[in-house]
Order: C-alpha cells, then structure tokens, then sequence
C-alpha cells in the first residue's frame, strides 16, 4: 500500500486524523468537508454492522453506549475484508481491554457467543452420518473413533452463564440468569443456529472432540470434570442437531 493510500485508510477510520493532502472533489476543488460527511457515513454504516452482529452486546450495554464502543472499535479495528460476515472478529479480545465495560466481565464471552453464532450461519454445508452409524460399531470401535464434526458447530466455554444472559436478552419470557458458569454449543441443525447449553462435562467432551481425539479420550476429558458426565444425552444433541458428518480413526 502507497503512502497515500494509508494516509486515506488513516483518515477515514480515525476522526482526529488530519484530512489526507491533495485529496479534491470531481471538480478539482479540496474535498475538504466532503470527505468528513463521507468519512462519518463510513463510521455510522460501519457501527449499523456491529449492532446487527452483536444485538446482545448492545442491549446490555445500551444503545448510546454501543455507539460509543463501536467507533472505538472501528478506529482500533477497521474492516481487513470486503465481506462483512469478517468484520468484528476482534470484538471479544477489544472488550477485554475497553476500560469502560470493564465492570462487565461477561461481556467478552458473549460477543464469542454471538460471533459462533454468526459463523455457524455463514459456515459450509455438510451432510450429517446416518443416526444408526454410531450403533452399528462394535464398542472397541466406537471408543477408538473420532467424531467428526460439521464445520457449523461452535464451542463457547465461559466462567459466566452466557447462555442465560443470552436467553433472558433475546427471548421473551426468559428466566433471569444465575450466576454460574455455562459452556455453549451452537448448532445449526436446519438453516439458522441455535445455541445449547452443554451439561457439566460437554465442554471438554466437545472441546476433545474438535481436538479430533478418539471418543474414549473425549469421555475421560469429561470425566475429569465431573463423575456425572451423560454421554448418552450429549451424543443425542450431536445427533439430533445433525453436528456430525464423518466417524473414523484417522485423526
């Protein structure tokens, strides 16, 4: 990128940058006010992108406050990609160090949460294994494989109940949250994802399977966070949300 194009990127995505030299309207005159009416547009079209991909964040935040947090983030973090199911990715880590929301530890998470759910929308197709796959393997065979997951299934593990929070902000009705800690697997079974909460012990048992460890490796995971591990409940959320596409033992 030339000197003048970043000068342009500088300015455009930063208010307090000086106007970039020698920039003029079709009519050669300076651009002068023109390009901070263009550059604001860019900003306010920019923030619109963020309220649509983090409508929890911003309600628990408010909307004010959202607007103020986002400019923040455009000018730290400007788009790097034409697409904008890219633009945000940073968000968590940006919220992690945002001084204002500092008192808000849950924040971070749920911006993970609503950006699994966003990628689980945006992520390929992959046709799920028939249900009775799993039942016809010996279970020497069975412990030994791996459980391939579709590319739209999402794990959040967080030390706060973000499932909740995420349901008591989105669904009317909702119960109020308590304060414990929740892991989040979102699954897109049809065409939109859905969040759901993991009983103690999914997290590692599904982190271990993204490791692409054999099944017994993934039961002891989960085992070691708790002796009530079900895994013939969690295998039916796998199942029924149509996450898994291949079973084999190559890793």
């Amino acid at each position: 990128m030339s000197l003048s194009q970043t000068s342009f990127t500088d300015a455009l995505f930063d208010a307090a940058a000086p106007r970039p030299a020698g920039l003029s309207d079709g009519v050669g005159r300076a651009a002068g006010r023109r390009f901070d009416v263009y550059r604001n547009n860019i900003i306010v079209s920019l923030t619109e992108a963020l309220e649509t991909a983090f409508p929890v964040v911003r309600k628990l935040v408010g909307e004010a406050n959202f607007k103020i947090l986002a400019r923040a983030f455009v000018e730290k973090h400007p788009p790097s990609s034409p697409l904008m199911m890219y633009f945000g990715g940073e968000m968590p880590t940006f919220l992690e160090a945002f001084e204002p929301v500092q008192s808000i530890g849950y924040l971070p998470d749920m911006a993970r949460l609503e950006i699994g759910l966003r990628e689980s929308y945006h992520a390929a197709d992959a046709a799920a294994i028939d249900p009775t796959a799993l039942q016809r393997l010996d279970p020497d065979r069975l412990m030994a494989s791996r459980l391939g997951l579709v590319p739209s299934a999402r794990l959040v593990r967080s030390r706060w109940p973000i499932h909740a929070i995420w349901r008591f902000n989105s669904e009317p009705g909702a119960p109020k949250p308590a304060m414990a800690a929740e892991d989040v697997l979102v699954l897109r079974p049809v065409l939109d994802p859905e969040p759901h909460l993991l009983p103690p012990g999914g997290g590692a048992f599904l982190e271990s399977l993204m490791r692409k460890m054999p099944l017994a490796e993934a039961i002891a995971a989960a085992g070691q966070e708790t002796e009530a591990f079900d895994l013939a409940g969690a295998l039916a959320l796998l199942i029924s949300g149509n996450a898994i596409f291949k079973i084999g033992e190559d890793p």
